[in-house]
């Protein structure tokens, strides 16, 4: 090690300012002890998680990866040694629950400021992520936070940072355009990486999935490698050709259900900031982009006939565009493929559909009969392809986005299953916890107490956004004194 100095060095420990070991009003509904020691376990993790920036890093930027920050950062833990766009949601929320709103603000404060930098916020603050980004939850975000501060300043400053993010997001090549079947033109958008070798951090791993490819062929799935990296999803069937094998990555060319109900909440967001603001032209505009985006999203992705929404695959290649041709409008060709995934159920919790339609009736009955449900959680898919987000693994970010949908349902039935789910979704995370010691990134959807496991990495501890999802459930739901946290017995 005499040229490299060790990984994560250039992140130093921070202790919060306002973290406190016992917070006042502390899930108050949690009337178990076990479960409140437990608890209390998860929320000491904000400390382990915890880091500032060293100043090495601002004085020699040529010597570190690390994108400098100025406010304390929670990295996800283990191997994750940076922080990450989407993850930072359901810190946020933990960190909120466990009355560190200071901390939370932080985030917030990091990743506008990368928007200030690079006009949208990075997958990770990495020098070598400036190529792409993940899903765009920063005015989730600042809402949790606005919520919980009611702070008009942080409005003011985040408004014109959500536009400029914005702009990303909806302007080529993240956003096409495309004809419903009755021939009238919407705009939606789809995940896009500007990258086409293999990804810096992942190279070897890259290299080998491409052996024996042409370089033009190879350059292509180099591409969708980091354009599925974008999305969050790395890696999936729900973005190959076959299903089954990466060289049949085509995630350039789907438009993605949650990554446009995403931008659907982004823009009923900044429409609530602009009212609240009292800037009727920022009110008014983005409302009508919710609107719009609605209409597409409904006639594009939604399914009547099974009850849920569908990516769309595009079908005109623009890899075989020239830079030239790149330029021109382009209105493609598509079509739904009604494949089983969860992300098919994320408009529920986004609120696309509004309270009181009927056809939240039908999704609650599709997602019961999905087949995603399992005994100890809800799969991401029902491919079990060697994948990690796929079958059977469970993931909190997307299990807490179920569970929140369906309570916001407003049905009896959809209550019942959020209820029932994140039940399911806690007895796994305590025995696990319980087994190892540790929060896992990714749990077994059909083994409670099970971590989960494949990918291309080995499983990992921590861990942010599982932290966050089990703080905020036992917030939400708490728990009853006289029933003790374990795995039910399988049925004979």
């Amino acid at each position: 090690m005499q040229y490299f100095d060790t990984a994560g060095s250039d992140l130093i420990a921070s202790t919060p300012r306002d973290y406190n070991p016992s917070p006042t009003n502390f899930l108050p509904r949690v009337q178990n002890v076990t479960v409140r020691k437990w608890a209390l376990q998860i929320h000491e993790l904000w400390l382990e998680l915890t880091r500032k920036v060293s100043p090495s890093v601002a004085m020699h930027p040529e010597k570190h990866t690390l994108v400098p920050l100025n406010c304390s950062v929670v990295v996800p833990g283990a191997r994750f040694k940076e922080v990450y766009y989407w993850d930072s949601y359901w810190v946020i929320k933990g960190l909120l629950v466990s009355g560190m709103t200071e901390t939370a603000q932080g985030i917030v404060e990091n990743l506008m400021e990368l928007v200030e930098r690079y006009g949208f916020v990075p997958n990770g603050a990495r020098v070598y992520y400036e190529n792409r980004s993940q899903p765009p939850l920063l005015s989730q975000m600042i809402r949790a936070v606005y919520t919980k501060t009611r702070d008009l300043t942080l409005l003011k400053r985040s408004l014109p940072i959500l536009l400029k993010e914005y702009a990303f997001w909806t302007s080529a090549p993240h956003e096409v355009r495309v004809r419903d079947h009755k021939g009238e033109e919407h705009r939606l958008s789809r995940f896009w990486g500007h990258w086409n070798s293999p990804r810096p951090e992942s190279f070897t791993i890259d290299i080998n999935v491409t052996q024996g490819m042409n370089k033009t062929r190879a350059a292509h799935l180099y591409h969708d490698i980091a354009t599925a990296a974008e999305s969050g999803w790395d890696f999936s069937s729900r973005w190959m050709e076959d299903q089954q094998n990466m060289e049949t990555l085509r995630t350039s060319m789907i438009i993605p259900v949650d990554l446009n109900v995403f931008l659907f909440q982004m823009e009923k967001n900044i429409e609530y900031f602009g009212k609240i603001l009292v800037n009727q032209i920022v009110e008014t505009r983005f409302a009508n982009a919710a609107k719009d985006r609605y209409r597409a999203i409904q006639r594009i992705l939604w399914s009547r006939k099974n009850g849920q929404w569908f990516d769309a695959w595009l079908s005109y290649d623009e890899c075989s565009l020239s830079e030239t041709n790149k330029r021109t409008v382009v209105v493609y060709e598509w079509v739904q493929k009604r494949l089983t995934y969860a992300s098919n159920f994320v408009p529920l919790w986004a609120g696309v559909l509004p309270k009181g339609d009927v056809r939240k009736e039908r999704v609650v009955e599709a997602l019961r009969t999905s087949g995603l449900i399992q005994s100890a959680s809800v799969a991401t898919s029902l491919r079990n392809t060697g994948q990690q987000w796929d079958f059977p693994n469970a993931w909190a970010p997307l299990v807490d986005m179920v569970i929140e949908g369906l309570d916001a349902s407003g049905l009896t039935r959809g209550r019942s299953m959020a209820r029932e789910i994140s039940r399911d979704w806690l007895r796994s995370n305590f025995v696990a916890y319980q087994q190892v010691g540790k929060m896992i990134e990714k749990y077994d959807a059909t083994s409670c107490g099970k971590i989960g496991g494949v990918g291309e990495y080995n499983p990992q501890t921590g861990f942010g956004w599982s932290n966050g999802v089990v703080l905020s459930l036992l917030q939400k739901y708490g728990w009853p004194a006289d029933e003790p946290m374990f795995c039910p017995e399988p049925l004979s």
